[in-house]
């Protein structure tokens, strides 16, 4: 009997966790796209190119380098970093600059409440 109402607390508590419903964090212009994961990704990748600033070594040579960046989209759509993990400190701190001019956002939401969302990305620059 004991077991039973283990399996069934269980089961039940399964259920009621994959009814919970998460929406993503909203980036700025994608309000009304209809793949909305997609057009943040979208947005993040020209983010990325657009804001993104090489470092130089002394003699003028850009600096290349992979990172690994952690940041939060928080419950009030603002970008807060985790962390940061690469070899090159000149490209982990241009990482850094870009990811903190990520505009604030919708955040997302879970059961309709805001909720933060961590992302995790690697880039090669």
């Amino acid at each position: 009997m004991k077991k039973l109402f283990v399996i069934t607390c269980f089961l039940l508590g399964g259920i009621s966790l994959s009814l919970a419903q998460q929406t993503s964090p909203v980036w700025p212009g994608c309000e009304n796209a209809e793949d909305v994961k997609k057009c943040f990704n979208q947005k993040l990748s020209q983010h990325v190119s657009d804001n993104y600033e090489y470092p130089q070594n002394e003699a003028g040579e850009y600096i290349r380098g992979k990172v690994t960046i952690s940041f939060d989209i928080n419950k009030e759509g603002d970008v807060v970093v985790n962390s940061i993990e690469g070899d090159k400190p000149e490209v982990k701190q241009a990482a850094r600059e870009m990811i903190n001019k990520i505009p604030k956002m919708k955040p997302g939401t879970l059961n309709g409440e805001p909720d933060s969302r961590t992302f995790t990305v690697p880039f090669n620059f």
